[in-house]
């Protein structure tokens, strides 16, 4: 995975310099809160929502077990329909493949459709030091190009920005990418909205080459899917003459007809709407319609590492409809750039770790980014059991943090720190083994239980600082049961 973010302080420090910034956590607080809302009266309207969410997750679980034949089936697909099938392992051999496509095509300039795989390679960057300039063309994604800034949401990137801080960036930073902006321009929607489509018209007219991503690719027909709300991507989809499709290997179904399940429950738990306004399906090239020449590059970039992880794979079911993010009490005071990724959130919090290892101190501490309070499994779409992989990928950390393979091995490197946890747990664990040791230190715990702390020292202050330590009881369960059922005390409470 691309390192654009990496270097970025812990999750626990970035969070804690974004929860004072009072004006990131009111922006966040009313847009998770708003779509939250629409998304709960979208699903409601569907009887039969947790057979689709089954039915998501099934079909999933069954591309990913057979990937391997799907892959091979996407790309005679895709070759037979006049398209080009190129496989990228990792981001710098993906970068390198759009790269000299685009200066195959003799282009300086690139549109672009709003593509999370491209944000995780860093293929802006990329392609700038090529000397190739790539234009976002969503809006949101547009606001964030424009300020210099970072995506912080999957669906909605600049959820961070205000409409006074959108105007402004529009009014300071629109001209130097093309068409400025109007004069007077003020921070009403409809005002804004005009401003990106005319500074965003001329390039899509003038455009030679549009890069893309996908929602979806059909294994059966090598049809790839793109919905979007706004239209920018359909007219990045058909006016240029050539087109580069950047998609991640899990993003495959096998047939149209499980299509029809996400077409379903991706626009309900996304945007909150009965379907997408619009839905761009192609497949190949075509004589008369559409670009010329059509590219799909099919990036690894962690992905087969993380399907091997027979708990941490379920996270590649994810079809980035950010419901997760949207009640997650985490991110919505924290935001998204604390992440130190393009996948923020839950989601991006068992995501990352795995795409790019738990190496670095961002991505170790990712997994504990969460109150396992259980609300994102609760909306996800596809049933990702977001708490049991976070707990997972904990006790990964815990032990050594990146994973290595040795045949049909998975080995963890000894671990760099955690050495008090791991010291507790073996401590623990003897004690459970030996009964009549656990049963002398609780005794001794009850009976010197008045000189016990109520708070914790040291590092433990964090932990106690908002609660008390449970107290200890005066007397041990065991001399309890013993003096309340007699002789066979002991063996009715080992039974």
């Amino acid at each position: 995975m691309s390192g654009t973010f990496v270097g970025m302080p812990a999750f626990p420090r970035a969070a804690r310099e974004a929860v004072h910034n009072p004006t990131l956590r009111g922006n966040l607080r009313h847009a998770t809160h708003t779509i939250r809302a629409k998304r709960a009266k979208a699903v409601a309207e569907l009887s039969d929502w947790t057979e689709l969410r089954a039915a998501g997750r099934l079909i999933k679980d069954h591309t990913l077990r057979h990937l391997d034949r799907y892959l091979v089936q996407l790309e005679e697909s895709v070759t037979a329909a006049g398209g080009t099938v190129h496989w990228a392992a990792d981001a710098d051999e993906a970068n390198r493949i759009v790269a000299e496509l685009v200066k195959e095509t003799g282009e300086s300039e690139v549109v672009k459709v709003k593509s999370m795989a491209t944000q995780e390679i860093g293929l802006n960057e990329a392609l700038e030091k090529e000397g190739i300039r790539a234009y976002e063309t969503d809006l949101a994604e547009l606001i964030v190009q424009l300020g210099r800034d970072r995506p912080s949401h999957i669906l909605v990137p600049a959820i961070h920005r205000n409409r006074g801080e959108i105007r402004d960036i529009f009014r300071s930073r629109m001209g130097a990418w093309g068409r400025p902006a109007p004069e007077g321009l003020t921070d009403a929607p409809a005002e804004l909205a005009e401003a990106a489509r005319l500074h965003l018209r001329e390039k899509f007219l003038r455009a030679k080459v549009g890069i893309s991503g996908a929602n979806f690719m059909v294994a059966e027909t090598g049809t790839l899917v793109v919905v979007e709300s706004e239209g920018n991507g359909r007219m990045c989809l058909t006016l240029p003459e050539t087109l580069i499709s950047v998609v991640g290997i899990e993003k495959i179904v096998p047939t149209w007809r499980d299509l029809e399940v996400f077409l379903q429950t991706l626009p309900r738990s996304s945007t909150a709407e009965r379907m997408n306004p619009y839905t761009s399906m192609w497949t190949g090239t075509t004589d008369d319609d559409g670009p010329r020449t059509f590219h799909l590059v099919l990036l690894d970039n962690g992905r087969t590492d993380t399907l091997a992880d027979q708990v941490g794979r379920q996270a590649l079911r994810c079809i980035r409809c950010s419901a997760c993010l949207n009640v997650c009490p985490v991110y919505e005071r924290a935001g998204g750039h604390a992440y130190g990724s393009v996948y923020p959130g839950p989601i991006g919090a068992i995501l990352s770790p795995q795409l790019r290892g738990t190496a670095s101190e961002i991505d170790a501490s990712l997994p504990y980014a969460s109150s396992l309070c259980g609300a994102c499994y609760e909306v996800c779409p596809v049933a990702i059991d977001i708490p049991e992989v976070l707990v997972h990928l904990r006790e990964r950390v815990a032990q050594g943090g990146t994973a290595t393979r040795a045949g049909n091995k998975v080995l963890l490197r000894p671990a760099k720190g955690h050495a008090a946890e791991r010291a507790a747990m073996r401590a623990a664990r003897w004690a459970f083994l030996h009964p009549a040791a656990l049963r002398t230190g609780q005794r001794l715990a009850s009976r010197t239980r008045r000189l016990h702390p109520r708070t914790l020292p040291g590092p433990g202050k964090a932990w106690s600082g908002t609660r008390d330590l449970p107290a200890v009881p005066a007397q041990p369960f065991r001399d309890w049961w013993r003096r309340t059922h007699g002789e066979n005390g002991d063996k009715g409470a080992a039974e």
